[in-house]
């Protein structure tokens, strides 16, 4: 009896050893979302199998399957992991170095051009992931869409401080040449489309401003027969 007791783990020796399983465990998650957004991004999702994951990030496929149940949640863990990380670069190459609003979204287009000059740019991953897949399949273009969400509603709150008339529609104008841009490097990788697409995204800015002045400018016909 004395010697089972002494064999039995203490709870201190448990708890030890659930916060290294549980270390291992992030340990190992990390090195596989790295993995899979490396061969996701570069080669595609539908090209990129499992073994070519767990090779990469150096873990067994019991791993993987334990920690993300299935490829295709994995891809989602990589989306949303992406997204959050480039969400906040996009943002904070805005507003670092403070300014008007207006100063602010003219960083965009350089920001986007840093961008694409890196040698792993490999394009947008949610453009991406929708691209490869079943239109039909919602799950990826919901991730997508929430991603865009927060990125037009940063820009719309801008245009709003600038003083844009519609700052929702001048949101999506910039969102749609953000994301030519993206394509446009994705194929030619030429970093300067940043740059045509700048200057696009510049003819907007006054007219957007004006439209303004005059709807401010503008009486009211009710008060004008007063």
């Amino acid at each position: 009896m004395g010697k089972s007791a002494a064999r039995k783990p203490t709870a201190r020796k448990q708890a030890i050893a659930r916060t290294i399983a549980a270390s291992d465990d992030e340990s190992a998650r990390g090195r596989l979302l790295g993995a899979a957004t490396r061969l996701f991004c570069k080669n595609g999702i539908n090209a990129t199998g499992i073994d070519a994951i767990i090779s990469e990030a150096g873990t067994a496929k019991t791993t993987l399957y334990k920690l993300f149940g299935s490829k295709t949640a994995l891809v989602t863990a990589v989306l949303e992991s992406e997204g959050k990380q480039w969400r906040e670069w996009f943002i904070a190459e805005m507003e670092t170095g403070g300014g008007d609003a207006e100063t602010k979204l003219a960083r965009i287009f350089p920001a986007l051009k840093s961008w694409f000059s890196e040698e792993r740019f490999y394009g947008c991953p949610f453009i991406n992931a929708v691209g490869e897949h079943d239109k039909d399949q919602k799950q990826f273009r919901t991730i997508a869409m929430r991603h865009k969400k927060v990125v037009l509603a940063h820009i719309e709150k801008l245009a709003r401080e600038m003083g844009a008339a519609e700052p929702e529609s001048f949101a999506h104008q910039l969102a749609l040449l953000i994301d030519g841009a993206i394509v446009a490097a994705m194929v030619s990788r030429n970093p300067e489309v940043a740059d045509t697409a700048g200057l696009a995204a510049s003819a907007l800015f006054e007219p957007a401003k004006a439209k303004a002045g005059k709807r401010a400018g503008r009486t009211d016909p009710q008060l004008a027969t007063v």
